[in-house]
């Protein structure tokens, strides 16, 4: 083939690829075979290495990926990506609108309506047309670097062309998986015999981490725009940007809607109620927004969300189950939470085995006995809830559930503050688990970013005594040696009210059989899931049976297991778990009594440290059984990489140490205020109420609790040992970036558009020539600077307030520039 021949050729596979792209993922329907369309993009990638010069960068080849990622680098957003509000009422979204026409002084206003998708953000940045970055959300303000992965999802433009691009833009969007590829890809995996993916969202968010790019390009994801950011990009409301992005090739979704008024929002809400389900992927509700940016700026944003804009979520499907049992959760910061264990039910296409009861309050309200049947539901939560008793099923003489009054950790008498709806833990320095919440928020990303110190290792340090608090993790360098070989307490673990340590079904099936491997056990628990647990485990004899692995053997054991849970059936029950107990005795029966087994699992967190306890001479083939309830060890490899995550966490800035240290009320926004305002560990701990108050954004609860954490002793001596150990406590100078003091002690608020600063760029201003910056109109401000166009509402209020309202050039002279 003539050189002139190739570049005809590769116009026209290049033609037929976008073609056939467009159709899939624009307009969801094919015209030709997977085979036919990889044969295609086959011979223009093998064109294009014979001729590597027309190989162009927006070629449909370029989706293919090859990129290997060890490592994903975090990205500072321009700009915050918001979350929002939710509500599942029609009375809350008419009360937003009424305080968005309170806001603005008038009705004169549209929204802008859209469905809610479950997917992973994403923020894509170009510069002279071409895509040279893209972030995922991350924790709004910093994300992880995924543009080799991103590049290869096929409508998703490289590059940008037609009349005014601007040289520099960002659109935001959701990357999802449709739900036809979703179930595809689970259909291979069934038939390879491997693992399932549990739901699209997750699918999408972990095939967008892969490190192999090559790999992400098969899975054929998909991406809807709903943002575009830039400066001098022309437009002046929301359905006009959207337009645009359509115009440069951005997929935006279908859904989308200029309404004026909350009849027509409501209407909306209505023509999508069962219309969404026809889409090609999972949808959580709709997103509603003010349509005009100018009034979008007027209107502001509160601490964490902005005004303008309010997620409504659909309500959910509901279903019927037994209440088999409760336990307690005890978290970082001794909160108690109920959790009640369910016979497994089938909602909203997952299993549901466990849900949540929130307080004593909760289940006083619902007024639950042991062994009701109860209505359970899925409302956007993480776990399910349950919204109803049915009463006319309950069995007779049942008694009603008795909230616990002792830690299920650490046997505590448990203390409820006035006004508060949770019930705490008060020991906080040796509760295991809230121990183990402080450390692991202590070491999370967005704190001191120790990404080798997993919960496994976590928990593994406390139970085995090596770490009490976060000052301990920093004295682990000496003790390399102790620390290998040691077990990890791995979520096989489960702890029951009365103190009862609880193994997973499935590490009990594996240490008690032999010759199945540890994966066919878990394909199977995850088949039949929605058994009850005898039921499951005749099942799994039957299975054994068709595997004809050691059959007499291995259905004898599953036996044994059922026969020692019927002589003990006064035990609790919980789905997916059995007492390690239970299986103990299965294999120590004859060699220790039955109480002994059971106290020392109500001591010990692992079974290691339960057969230590016991001190029993064990030969050495049971010893290999048992070690298979155990979980993974440490190694030399996890130790090292452990040590040198502590050591580069010494580097953080002190906002992060501030946030990291777990100050109840203290988030991770309000952490930098503090250090910002405050400046050292120092000046904050001796701060009064007063000047606490002061701060926008901090209120009498924030206080009470910073006060209670330094009023401790045992808090200033491990804030001592960080300090010793070399961890940040005071800002550093590069870090203030301080321009001057003639603004210090004053509280300053910006309205309208400014000439010479962005939002983010006025308010750092502020902070660096000493003073405040407000974000409401508020009697304590000093002066409002005025801008141009600054909303009615918001200059009537400061000036029946007497707030001084200033120019920008006055303002500009003030503080000398």
């Amino acid at each position: 083939m003539t050189h002139s021949e190739a570049a005809s050729r590769i116009a026209q596979l290049s033609k037929e690829i976008n073609h056939h792209n467009q159709l899939y993922y624009q307009e969801s329907r094919i015209e030709i075979s997977d085979f036919e369309f990889d044969q295609l993009l086959e011979e223009l990638v093998k064109l294009e290495r014979e001729f590597p010069d027309l190989l162009l960068p927006e070629s449909p080849s370029q989706r293919v990926g090859g990129t290997i990622t060890k490592e994903f680098k975090t990205v500072e957003h321009s700009s915050r990506m918001l979350s929002l509000g939710n509500t599942y009422s029609k009375e809350e979204l008419i009360a937003f609108d009424e305080r968005v026409a309170k806001g603005l002084g008038h009705t004169d206003y549209e929204y802008f309506c859209e469905m809610k998708f479950d997917g992973v953000a994403i923020s894509l940045v170009y510069e002279n047309g071409k895509l040279v970055r893209a972030v995922t959300r991350g924790d709004g303000t910093k994300g992880d670097d995924v543009t080799a992965n991103v590049r290869t999802i096929r409508n998703i433009p490289l590059t940008v062309t037609g009349d005014n691009i601007p040289a520099n833009f960002e659109v935001r969007g959701e990357i999802f998986l449709p739900l036809k590829e979703f179930l595809k890809i689970n259909s291979e995996k069934e038939a390879a015999g491997d693992q399932l993916l549990a739901n699209p969202r997750n699918a999408a968010s972990g095939t967008l981490k892969m490190q192999d790019s090559s790999v992400v390009a098969k899975r054929r994801l998909n991406c809807y725009f709903y943002q575009l950011l830039g400066e001098e990009i022309g437009v002046n409301t929301h359905d006009e940007a959207i337009h645009l992005i359509e115009s440069w090739g951005f997929n935006v979704s279908p859904t989308y809607k200029k309404v004026r008024g909350i009849d027509e929002v409501l209407e909306y809400i209505e023509e999508w109620r069962e219309k969404r389900f026809t889409l090609p992927l999972d949808t959580d509700g709709i997103v509603l927004k003010i349509n005009g940016y100018d009034q979008r700026e007027e209107l502001g944003f509160t601490a964490k969300i902005p005004r303008w804009a309010i997620a409504y979520k659909y309500k959910a499907e509901s279903a019927e189950t037994e209440l088999l049992s409760i336990t307690y959760q005890v978290g970082r910061t001794g909160a108690i939470t109920p959790v009640a264990n369910l016979a497994p039910v089938s909602l909203a296409g997952t299993t549901v085995k466990r849900a949540s009861l929130h307080n004593a309050n909760e289940i006083e309200r619902l007024g639950i006995h042991e062994g009701d049947f109860v209505a359970v539901e899925k409302g956007g939560e993480i776990i399910p809830k349950i919204t109803a008793v049915t009463t006319e099923r309950r069995r007779p003489g049942t008694l009603p559930i008795r909230y616990i009054d002792r830690c299920p950790e650490c046997n505590t008498e448990l203390i409820r503050k006035d006004g508060e709806a949770k019930h705490y833990c008060p020991n906080a320095a040796a509760c295991p688990p809230q121990v183990l919440g402080r450390i692991e928020h202590f070491v999370s990303k967005r704190a001191m970013d120790i990404d080798s110190l997993g919960t496994e290792r976590i928990r593994a340090l406390i139970d085995q005594g090596f770490i009490r608090n976060y000052a301990d993790i920093f004295d682990l360098e000496p003790k390399q040696a102790e620390l290998l070989g040691l077990e990890m307490s791995q979520d096989q673990y489960e702890r029951e009210v009365s103190g009862l340590l609880y193994i997973s079904l499935e590490k009990a099936l594996f240490a008690l059989t032999e010759t199945i491997s540890f994966k066919q056990i878990q394909d199977f628990l995850t088949e039949f899931s929605h058994l009850p647990l005898r039921e499951k485990l005749r099942e799994f004899q039957a299975q054994i049976r068709i595997w004809k692995k050691k059959v007499p053997a291995n259905v004898g054991m599953v036996e044994y297991l059922l026969e020692h849970l019927s002589r003990n059936a006064d035990l609790t029950k919980l789905e997916d778990y059995v007492p390690v107990a239970v299986v103990l005795e299965i294999f120590l029966g004859r060699r220790i009594e039955f109480e002994q087994l059971l106290e020392a699992s109500k001591k010990h967190g692992t079974v290691h440290m339960i057969l230590l306890d016991l001190n029993l001479e064990l030969p050495a083939e049971l010893s290999e059984r048992i070690k298979k309830l155990k979980a993974n060890t440490f190694q030399e490899g996890v130790i090292s990489n452990m040590l040198e995550g502590i050591k580069a966490s010494k580097a953080q800035p002190f906002e992060k140490v501030l946030f990291a240290l777990g100050i109840r009320n203290i988030g991770e926004n309000t952490a930098q205020l503090l250090a910002k305002h405050f400046g050292s560990i120092e000046k904050l701990q001796a701060a009064t109420a007063e000047q606490l108050l002061e701060i926008n954004g901090v209120g009498e609860t924030l206080v009470f609790s910073m006060q209670e954490f330094f009023a401790q002793a045992e808090n200033l001596e491990i804030i001592n040992r960080l300090k010793a150990h070399g961890l940040k406590f005071e800002i550093e100078q590069s870090e203030s970036k301080q321009l001057g003091n003639a603004l210090t002690g004053k509280r300053i608020l910006a309205s309208g558009k400014l000439q010479n600063f962005k939002r983010d760029e006025i308010v750092d201003f502020v902070q660096a020539h000493g003073g405040q910056y407000i974000s409401s109109v508020s009697k304590n401000l000093d002066f409002i600077i005025e801008g141009e166009e600054m909303g009615p509402s918001k200059k009537e209020k400061a000036q029946k307030l007497g707030v001084p309202l200033i120019s920008e050039e006055e303002f500009l002279r003030m503080v000398g520039e």
